[in-house]
C-alpha cells in the first residue's frame, strides 16, 4: 500500500504525521519527497548515505549545423529555446529534459548530455528504511528526483510518502499514483483556505483521501464543518499538546515519547486500509 501525506501549506505537521505513521506500522518504508528541504531524517540517529545522483538530459546545439528553422523553439512548451533570425538562445533553467527538441530537429543539430540536478540518500533504521532526495542549490526543477524516489517503493509492503507542501508540480507528482492521500491541516482560517486548495487538486487527480487535523484546539470548528459538508473523512485529530512539541524539538517522534499515540496511528492505518478496500 502506498500512502502520501500532504498539506496545502508548510508547517502543518505533515512530516510529523508521516514519520509517526511509518513508525507505527510493520513492514513500512518512508520516502521524503520534499526534495527542496527534506527533514524526516531529523527523527533518526543514523546519518543519511548517498545512493546516487539524479540527472536530466539537457540539449546541446551544434550551431555549425543548425539552420535556425525554429522548429525546436516552436515545439518547446516551456519556452526554454528561442530562435530569432540567425540567433538561438537556450535557457537551461527552463528546460524539463523531455528530449523533444532533439527528436524534432530536421538536421540533427541537437545532441544531449546528462545534467545532474540532485541526489538520493538512504538512512532511517533497520525496522524503517528512509529515503530522501536533495535538489542541488540553484536547480529549479525537482520533479525528476521525486519520480526516482517513487520508483524505490516496493522494498516493503507499505510505503509512506512525505510530500512537499503546497499544490504545485512536486506535490501533485507525490500525490499521483498512490492508494490513499492524507491531507494534514490546522483548525485555522489559513489552514482551511489551503486545505480547500489541496482538496481541489486531489479530486482532480482522483486519489482517495481524508483529513487529519493537527494542533487541534487552537482554532475553531470550520475545518470539521467543511469536511462534513464535503463528505470528506476526518481521520484523526492530533491535540495541541506541549509534550508533543517538546519531543519534536528534541527530534523524538511522539510515538516513542508518548506510547499511547502509537495505538492511535495503528488505528489510523487500519481505517485508511478500510477506506481503500
Amino acid at each position: 500500500m502506498k500512502i502520501t501525506v500532504a498539506s496545502g501549506k508548510g508547517g502543518t505537521g505533515k512530516t510529523t504525521i508521516a514519520v509517526n505513521l511509518a513508525l507505527s506500522v510493520e513492514d513500512a518504508m518512508l520516502i521524503d519527497c520534499d526534495v527542496e528541504g527534506p527533514n524526516s531524517h531529523i527523527f533518526f540517529k543514523e546519518p543519511m548515505v548517498k545512493l546516487k545522483d539524479v540527472s536530466i538530459p539537457t540539449p546541446r546545439f551544434d550551431l555549425d549545423i543548425c539552420t535556425y528553422c525554429g522548429k525546436c523553439s516552436d515545439f518547446c512548451q516551456y519556452n526554454a529555446i528561442s530562435v530569432v533570425q540567425d540567433k538561438l538562445l537556450f535557457f537551461e533553467e527552463l528546460c524539463h529534459g523531455c528530449g523533444g527538441c532533439r527528436i524534432i530537429c530536421p538536421v540533427n543539430a541537437i545532441s544531449e548530455e546528462e545534467h545532474i540536478i540532485g541526489t538520493i540518500e538512504k538512512g532511517g533504521e533497520e525496522e524503517l528504511p528512509l529515503y530522501h532526495g536533495r535538489l542541488n542549490i540553484g536547480e529549479p526543477f525537482g520533479v525528476p528526483i521525486i519520480r526516482e524516489l517513487k520508483g524505490l517503493a516496493g522494498e516493503r509492503p507499505i510505503t509512506i510518502f512525505d510530500s512537499p507542501p503546497g499544490t504545485a508540480c512536486p506535490a501533485v507528482e507525490t500525490m499521483r499514483d498512490v492508494d490513499f492521500c492524507i491531507l494534514v491541516t490546522e483548525p485555522t482560517p489559513f489552514g482551511l483556505h489551503d486545505l480547500k486548495l489541496s482538496v481541489d487538486v486531489i479530486r482532480e487527480i482522483g486519489t482517495p483521501f481524508g483529513v487529519i487535523v493537527n494542533r487541534d484546539g487552537i482554532g475553531d470548528d470550520r475545518v470539521e464543518s467543511y469536511c462534513e459538508r464535503e463528505n470528506i473523512p476526518l481521520l484523526a485529530r492530533i491535540p495541541n499538546d506541549l509534550e508533543i512539541a517538546r519531543l519534536y524539538s528534541e527530534g523524538i517522534p511522539m510515538v516513542k515519547g508518548i506510547p499511547r499515540y502509537e495505538e492511535m496511528f495503528r488505528e489510523l492505518f487500519e481505517r485508511i486500509r478500510g477506506l481503500v478496500r
